[in-house]
């Protein structure tokens, strides 16, 4: 699987990889359970002292939400382990406008995110309106959401994705939702979720770590592929969740390695 090729100078000592970023679903885990050898590569993680964070576009969830669900499955990480796109976003808005307001559509992981950097919720003239996941979609905030942008605000969604998984089926994700929004307006958000490599170099700065030792882990070449090789990093595509290794080589772009799940990664730690 490795002769796919590499993007930007291979990968055939990777001891030298310190900080490692790696998705969550199709990478660690799948429908609700662990990837077979995904609880070992964390504790190998660990064991030899990398630095890794986990990283989401679900936005749903806060990270404490997260560590339970992980838990539960045989995966033990922690709350600072867990990066999120409400998380992300949170940091967007404050680095961008440090102490504003925001309108904000979502669940408790948003609010929770914004409340954390300083922010404050204003559904009269907010600095932003702010999408994220939820289930309780409300025509009454979208209406007010529709209206703020009209007048001004700026819009950001926490991610692109247009569906959701669910046991009976997919379920409108935030990019759905926000389209809804757009068409209203004219106005097109910032996603500040995968692909856009902003949610990788800020992962990057809570790790405090530099690209040149560091490696993008994922299962889907159009957001983590896509959002490692933007900030830099080298890639991995695991096959063990949503791309097979043929949409490798479909893109424009290459993974630095191909392999089957993440299990094939601990000897090279």
């Amino acid at each position: 699987m490795d002769g796919l090729g590499v993007h930007n100078g291979g990968m055939d000592d990777r001891h030298w990889i310190q900080n490692w970023l790696c998705d969550m679903d199709g990478v660690l885990i799948d429908d609700g359970s662990m990837i077979e050898g995904a609880d070992r590569f964390l504790e190998r993680l660990r064991s030899t002292g990398r630095k890794f964070l986990i990283l989401t576009n679900n936005s749903l969830f806060t990270p404490q939400e997260l560590r339970d669900q992980l838990s539960s499955m045989g995966l033990e990480v922690s709350e600072s382990q867990l990066w999120t796109s409400a998380l992300a976003t949170a940091q967007f808005a404050h680095v961008q406008r440090p102490q504003g307001t925001a309108f904000v559509i979502g669940e408790d992981s948003i609010h929770v995110a914004l409340r954390d950097v300083g922010y404050r919720e204003d559904s009269k003239n907010p600095d932003y309106v702010i999408l994220a996941e939820t289930q309780k979609y409300s025509f009454d905030d979208f209406a007010t959401a529709i209206r703020l942008i009209e007048r001004g605000s700026r819009f950001v969604a926490t991610n692109p994705e247009p569906t959701g998984p669910s046991p009976d089926g997919s379920l409108p994700g935030c990019g759905a939702m926000a389209a809804i929004i757009e068409r209203a307006t004219g106005v097109a958000p910032y996603f500040v979720g995968k692909p856009n490599s902003m949610m990788i170099r800020e992962a990057m700065n809570v790790l405090q770590a530099h690209s040149d030792t560091a490696v993008m882990v994922g299962d889907r070449m159009e957001t983590d592929i896509l959002s490692g090789i933007d900030a830099g990093l080298e890639t991995i595509l695991v096959l063990s969740g949503a791309n097979g290794e043929e949409d490798a080589n479909r893109f424009p772009y290459r993974p630095s390695r191909v392999v089957g799940s993440i299990a094939d990664l601990i000897d090279d730690l």
